[in-house]
């Protein structure tokens, strides 16, 4: 008599599982071991010490790399975030109609294209505008992370609206509440859990990212992670590993509050 399978017990699947966790987070963990290195030389551990952490801590261009990345994220995050969830409105809570995959695409399109694409086109645009107007500030940075960031935080919000039940929706509108109130007081309560999973989404990918900031930024406008690549073409030292030690410490951080709040508000 053949044996039933189950599909829940798939032979070799803990070992591939395992192999790749241990591809995924061991270069992290040899990376946060090294940034207690003692010595100078990356590749060998001379001791254990603090030393590289407070050389980090005190170099005051890292300092303004990490505060100008932890103005822009948070500002394009909550923009994108704003703007992801009127466009997941927008897409949902409407009839069907000819062009409406075509938006959803066309949202999402920054998902699908290359991010150099992306970086290159900005940079035509802006160039123009710098020229136009004479303005070569920040601005621009926090432009370009919110118009990458939306896809992202669109995905997760749109997801949610999608398997939401519109009967709570419908019977608040059957009792003569406004759209407004229909949405602060049925919609937003159960979308928030993915308002707050696409904020975080796009918050990580504006902190992390390199490609567009490269390309946007202005002289003297360096984030963290374009400080440290540009670090990195000069000379490697422990300091770094330091640096991206932190920088990772930070991400842990808020990926866990976030997770905390939103099961909270479930």
């Amino acid at each position: 008599m053949a044996r039933r399978h189950s599909v829940r017990r798939q032979r070799g699947f803990t070992t591939i599982a395992l192999l790749c966790f241990v591809l995924l987070y061991l270069p992290i963990g040899t990376m946060v071991v090294f940034a207690f290195n003692a010595g100078t030389t990356v590749g060998a551990i001379e001791g254990l010490s603090l030393r590289w952490f407070v050389t980090a801590w005190n170099n005051e261009s890292v300092i303004e790399a990490t505060l100008r990345s932890l103005t822009v994220a948070p500002i394009a995050a909550f923009v994108a975030t704003i703007a992801a969830t009127m466009a997941a409105l927008a897409t949902t809570r409407t009839a069907s109609y000819r062009g409406l995959a075509f938006k959803v695409a066309f949202i999402n399109q920054p998902l699908m294209v290359p991010e150099i694409v992306t970086a290159v086109a900005l940079l035509v645009v802006f160039s123009r505008v710098k020229v136009w107007t004479g303005y070569t500030g920040i601005g621009y940075l926090i432009a370009a992370h919110i118009a990458f960031c939306i896809p992202f935080a669109f995905l997760p919000i749109r997801a949610r609206l999608e398997t939401m039940d519109l009967s709570l929706e419908r019977a608040a509108a059957d009792l003569y509440a406004t759209p407004w109130k229909v949405f602060c007081r049925v919609t937003f309560p159960l979308l928030w859990p993915a308002i707050l999973a696409g904020f975080m989404l796009a918050f990580v990918v504006s902190l992390d990212d390199v490609v567009i900031t490269e390309f946007i930024k202005s002289a003297g406008q360096e984030t963290l992670p374009t400080y440290m690549l540009g670090q990195l073409r000069r000379t490697v030292t422990p300091e770094m590993n330091a640096i991206s030690t932190m920088f990772l410490a930070l991400s842990i951080a808020v990926v866990t509050l976030f997770f905390f709040l939103s099961r909270k508000k479930d």
